[in-house]
């Protein structure tokens, strides 16, 4: 059973309907390591920044004819990842003070939101597979995903800025 073709310059070759779910699998392990290793280092403000800067290159996909949507399934995809899908991030992850250094507190309940949102990935990515074309699959789940990165990071931003100008705050509870 195959699921598709990957195409190089001049080659193309079927992947394993495996493959897929082979890679998801991977990248959620790598997500879950560096979420482990991202909790043992000092925070900055250019460390909270920088991944949804880098993931904004992703924009450049819309160049493309094959990874366009209709600007209102965008627009709903980037605050459907923003409002429901940021949630569970904004509301486990706590910074704290140690010395100097600004930690991020390593929350129990973070792995179970991270596992839950890959559930939830993978099951709209079946649906939505049989519905539109690989593209527009691809368009969507990266919307959902820059809505929800730029959410959380803006409130990492908020809550490093208090934590680092004096004033307390009250942590979120996890």
């Amino acid at each position: 059973m195959l699921s598709g073709t990957f195409a190089f310059p001049g080659v193309a070759r079927a992947l394993p309907f495996w493959a897929p779910a082979a890679g998801s699998t991977l990248g959620l392990f790598a997500v879950l390591a560096w979420r482990v290793h991202e909790t043992s280092r000092a925070v900055s403000a250019r460390k909270i920044v920088l991944p949804p800067l880098g993931m904004a290159t992703g924009l450049a996909m819309f160049a493309l004819r094959a990874f366009r949507v209709p600007w209102h399934w965008a627009g709903s995809a980037l605050l459907l990842g923003a409002i429901v899908l940021a949630y569970p991030l904004v509301r486990t992850t706590r910074l704290e003070r140690r010395g100097q250094d600004v930690i991020l507190h390593r929350s129990k309940a973070l792995f179970a939101v991270i596992l839950g949102l890959a559930a939830i990935r993978f099951a709209a990515r079946g649906y939505l597979d049989s519905i539109l074309s690989t593209g527009q699959t691809a368009s969507l789940a990266y919307l959902l995903a820059f809505g929800m990165i730029v959410r959380w990071r803006v409130q990492m931003l908020r809550d490093y800025r208090l934590l680092t100008s004096g004033r307390e705050q009250t942590p979120a509870a996890p």
